[in-house]
């Protein structure tokens, strides 16, 4: 949709993205949910008390109060008690989808800002044990259920993600190859960024636990910026036999949280807000399960058209890396310029905490755009089960 009224983002921030099982193993998502929250309203200069509405997007449900995280984290950061919590799920779109419902509300006249963000410890998805509540009976072998894995995969096809990875490697003819070559670039990328400063504006660090007692962890902690092609063809493939889809050239499991601060047009001039871009429009769709990295295609089509921009006016692209195959897929069939698609990186160097990237990428196109004097960018991502979703962001 073309948004009719202005909805404006006044301040992104994110946490750097630990690695599986590293730094940030011992908060919850609710815990960095709220520290990029926190940050985001002091970044933007937002009182607490103003926020109408909070929407968080959570997967995997990790934290003993996951079903609450959304309501929590507007309490923790002070919000006011009458304002209202919603914590949704679209899978990898559920960042930006989180932006998208706290537009719909400000659209409506059901908010004047909204805290809208996603958050992940993938580190402390539980193992499950199901069918078990009410006993069991002799001989029956219970078995633990690893709810990362099956998260991870689409039950209704049976095929795991990384599969999914491998059928758009066939389909647009992209070889391992082009893969690791893929995922060096972006690597590269992210570190050229890094070095000169680029993640200073979105980043706010996080105490944590270290061997000497507590340290500050300010940067991304899963990047591998001296990955080569050497080292990256000894790797076995995952999902497949000869596949293509390695643990270099896929995007990294990791913990982290991203939020989105936005605000519409009246409370920018009640509370002397300075908007950083505006939302212009969003669009999602399905697709295929079985080639669900695709969905980004159809996603941004659907956005350019009901927006009625060009992608060829549109200054930057991220789309997000689940895998090199797939993202090389969307790159191919949307046409995308790859000079200006994940400029600085994406979620094969930074990491990929699943709800937490959309409002990642977000925030990093907002502050790029400002940094490089553009005017658009559109950000997107596939979503497991066959779905893509997009947004056009416009500087002012």
């Amino acid at each position: 949709m073309a948004l009719s009224r202005g909805v404006f983002i006044v301040a992104a921030k994110r946490t750097p993205f630990g690695a599986f099982g590293g730094k940030l193993k011992d908060l919850t998502a609710t815990d960095l949910s709220e520290i990029a929250s926190r940050a985001a309203l002091a970044a933007g200069n937002v009182p607490a008390e103003a926020v109408s509405s909070v929407v968080v997007g959570n997967c995997i449900q990790s934290s003993k109060d996951a079903a609450y995280i959304s309501r929590h984290v507007g309490l923790r950061v002070g919000v006011p008690v009458a304002a209202s919590a919603l914590t949704i799920n679209r899978l990898c779109g559920s960042g930006f989808q989180a932006m998208v419902n706290g537009a719909q509300d400000i659209i409506m006249g059901d908010a004047e800002i909204v805290l809208t963000g996603g958050s992940e410890s993938m580190t402390q998805a539980p193992f499950v044990l199901r069918n078990a509540r009410f006993g069991t009976r002799l001989g029956l072998d219970l078995n633990l259920e690893d709810t990362l894995w099956t998260g991870l995969t689409d039950q209704h096809i049976n095929t795991p993600m990384g599969v999914t990875a491998e059928n758009l490697g066939e389909k647009y003819d992209i070889s391992r190859e082009d893969c690791d070559n893929y995922a060096i670039r972006t690597q590269s990328r992210w570190k050229d960024a890094h070095d000169n400063g680029r993640f200073a504006e979105e980043l706010v660090p996080v105490t944590v636990k270290g061997k000497k007692g507590k340290e500050e962890f300010a940067v991304d902690e899963h990047p591998r910026p001296q990955a080569n092609m050497e080292a990256m063809a000894k790797l076995p493939p995952v999902f497949k036999k000869n596949g293509r889809v390695t643990a270099a050239n896929a995007s990294g499991v990791c913990d982290g949280a991203a939020a989105v601060v936005i605000a519409g047009e009246d409370a920018v001039k009640k509370y002397n807000l300075t908007p950083l871009a505006r939302l212009v429009g969003y669009h999602y769709s399905g697709c295929e399960p079985s080639i669900m990295g695709i969905g980004p295609v159809p996603a941004i089509e659907g956005l350019l058209q009901k927006t009625g921009a060009k992608l060829a006016d549109v200054d930057l692209v991220e789309v997000n890396e689940a895998f090199a195959a797939q993202y090389l897929a969307v790159e191919k069939a949307a046409g995308l310029d790859p000079e200006k698609t994940n400029v600085n990186g994406g979620a094969i160097a930074l990491g990929h905490p699943l709800a937490a990237s959309g409002a990642r990428i977000t925030g990093h196109l907002v502050h790029e755009l400002r940094r490089r004097g553009a005017k658009q960018a559109i950000g997107s991502a596939c979503i497991g089960g066959g779905q893509g979703i997009a947004v056009l962001l416009e500087s002012v």
